[in-house]
Formats: structure tokens, C-alpha cells, sequence
């Protein structure tokens, strides 16, 4: 049994185990509401995309720091240095040393680079970050970035956007059987019931941006992951009964 009533990242509690992030939403006002709805404390913010001058409009503006703890990530870098300057721009302007790393290595899948993203970790995790990297479901190098240094693993359960749900759940087993600290889904839920399967799974949180953001209503849908992922988890706890081929009276 993993976890216990709360996530721990960085010497932080967190009660909720969602954590939603703030691309992709109509308008600001609609992300601000969704963030409400979704119950979460950890919300994700891009660097390369969010407008750091605070003279100007910005996302920042709509995020309440006194409810929400922002994890900058690394989106949209393709090399091990790309990432690593922003993550170090994300901390001198106060955002966080906390950071959500993410090396690309393809544009159309938008699946991680493991080489420069191992790489990306060990050096951040030796300037004194918390680094929570996005990677693919193999626990072979799940492994690898926790012994870098990783704070928490991050497996994709599909594709970045895609809403495919988890593809390979018995990959996702394997890390969390190995795994010493949290793994958290990071990107492919879709809806509500791929949240729920993830935290059945026994994940200690899930990661969403495109499933709320891109929903017909963000704000419901914010709402319905936040019980999926209640439930999951709860259902967890709880045990399942084992699956069987025939009937039992």
C-alpha cells in the first residue's frame, strides 16, 4: 500500500493528490474557476508560455498563491540546457525550486527525450531542485531518474493532449512496485474514469491540463476529476476483489 493521506513533494503536504495545470482554457476567468473546482493545491504553470512581466496581464494574475503552490515546468524544451535555463529563470523570479522537467524528443508525439531528460535531472537535482521529471511508462528508466535525484517519477499514460486514457497499466504496476518515491500519471487522461483507473492503480497523483482545459465545459469537468480521483484513490485503500473467469454465488 503507497502513500499515506497526503502526497508529499518537497517537504510539502498536499491533500489533494490533482494536480491541474493552466494551458489551453477559453479565457483566465474559466481557468480560474476550473483550478476552484478541481479541489487542487499544486498547479502547473509554463515557462516558456507565461508572460513574467507582472506590468502586463498574465495567467499569474489569476492564480491565488495564497491557496496554490506553482510548479513551473519545462514544456515546449527539446534539450537537456533548454531545459535546465528555464527552470533556473522559473526560480530567480520566484516562482519555485520546484520544478516540473520536461524534455521533448518528438514534435508529432510529443514523447520525452529519456537521454536528455536524465540528463536535465542530474544536473538540476546537484544545483538543489526539486525535480519531478515527465517521462515515458519504462520502468527501466523510472529508475534511472530516481536514482538521479528525482523527487517524483512521472509517467505518461498516453500521449501529451491526447485523451487516450492509461494504455499500458501494467508498465504503470511495474514502476510503482519499484518505485521509493511518488509516481504520478502525467498526461493522456481524458476523462474522469482515467483518473480514477490511474489512482486505482495505486498512483499517489494525477497530472491534467488538455482533459479539463479542452472539455466542453472546464469548469464541470475540473469538478469530475477531482471525484474521479477521490474515488480512485479511496477505491485503492479499499482493496478490489480479485477478478474471476466464472461466477460466484
Amino acid at each position: 500500500m503507497r502513500g499515506g493521506e497526503t502526497l508529499k513533494l518537497a517537504g510539502k503536504e498536499f491533500r489533494s493528490r490533482l494536480i491541474v495545470g493552466t494551458g489551453k482554457y477559453p479565457d483566465y476567468p474559466t481557468m480560474e474557476r476550473a483550478l476552484e473546482a478541481s479541489g487542487t493545491e499544486l498547479v502547473t504553470v509554463a515557462v516558456r508560455r507565461v508572460n513574467l512581466d507582472r506590468t502586463q496581464e498574465s495567467l499569474l494574475d489569476y492564480i491565488d498563491l495564497k491557496k496554490y503552490t506553482l510548479l513551473p515546468n519545462t514544456a515546449g524544451c527539446y534539450t537537456a540546457e533548454e531545459a535546465c535555463t528555464y527552470a533556473r529563470l522559473a526560480r530567480e523570479v520566484g516562482m519555485s525550486d520546484m520544478v516540473k522537467l520536461e524534455v521533448i524528443g518528438d514534435q508529432r508525439t510529443l514523447f520525452p527525450d529519456n537521454e536528455e531528460l536524465l540528463k536535465a535531472t542530474k544536473i538540476l537535482v546537484k544545483e538543489g531542485f526539486t525535480v519531478l521529471p515527465y517521462t515515458n511508462d519504462d520502468p527501466v528508466m523510472a529508475k534511472k531518474l530516481e536514482d538521479a535525484g528525482a523527487a517524483a517519477v512521472m509517467p505518461l499514460g498516453a500521449p501529451i493532449g491526447s485523451g487516450l486514457g492509461i494504455r499500458n497499466p501494467h508498465n504503470i504496476l511495474i514502476i510503482l512496485q519499484a518505485a521509493q518515491v511518488p509516481v504520478i500519471v502525467d498526461a493522456g487522461v481524458g476523462t474522469a474514469s482515467d483518473a480514477a483507473v490511474a489512482m486505482e492503480l495505486g498512483c499517489d497523483g494525477v497530472l491534467m491540463n488538455t482533459g479539463i482545459a479542452g472539455a466542453k465545459d472546464p469548469v464541470k469537468m475540473a469538478e469530475a476529476m477531482r471525484k474521479a480521483v477521490e474515488a480512485g484513490r479511496l477505491a485503492y485503500l479499499a482493496g478490489r476483489i480479485a477478478r474471476k473467469m466464472y461466477a460466484t454465488a
